[in-house]
């Protein structure tokens, strides 16, 4: 029987921990985006991001994993995109972050190379709700361990001039 048949019977009322923690660890995502943006006081803006994405057709796991986690949203991958069928939950405000989703996995560990994504992720939302990322010292840490992360950075744009 296929994934998509097993998921699409599953009693969305009864998700676990362990359920949430081995769907993350295949298609979930711990990303922190930096951009150049001269409004910022050190030119650069830290935005700490989770996401897990699934097909239209499973989208209602997607949909579950807002009150299990008492957070994010779900919406179209690429909306402008009308050959992507992708669907992402999303949860980028920061408290959320802090208060929700790390403690989560810090309780329920990840088990695949995600774990260390995760590790170097909350180690950035926390030095954020810190104030790191203000200052130019911070910030050129903070974009050193984000290059890090998902495979060293190997789809990463980067930049050096903090």
């Amino acid at each position: 029987m296929s994934a998509d048949n097993q998921q699409g019977r599953l009693d969305m009322k009864k998700l676990s921990a362990g359920y949430i923690v081995g769907f993350v660890d295949g298609e979930g995502s711990f990303h922190v985006a930096v951009y150049q943006d001269p409004r910022m006081k050190v030119g650069v803006k830290f935005i700490p991001e989770f996401h897990v994405s699934q097909r239209e057709s499973s989208r209602a796991v997607l949909d579950a994993f807002v009150p299990f986690l008492g957070c994010g949203y779900v919406k179209a991958n690429h909306a402008k995109n009308p050959r992507d069928m992708t669907y992402v939950f999303v949860v980028r405000d920061r408290e959320d972050l802090l208060k929700k989703i790390i403690p989560f996995f810090q309780k329920h560990l990840l088990q695949t190379e995600k774990a260390n994504d995760f590790s170097l992720f909350a180690n950035i939302v926390t030095k954020m709700a810190n104030g790191h990322h203000l200052n130019k010292a911070g910030a050129k840490r903070l974009l050193k361990i984000a290059y890090r992360m998902n495979q060293n950075g190997r789809y990463r744009k980067k930049f050096h001039h903090i």
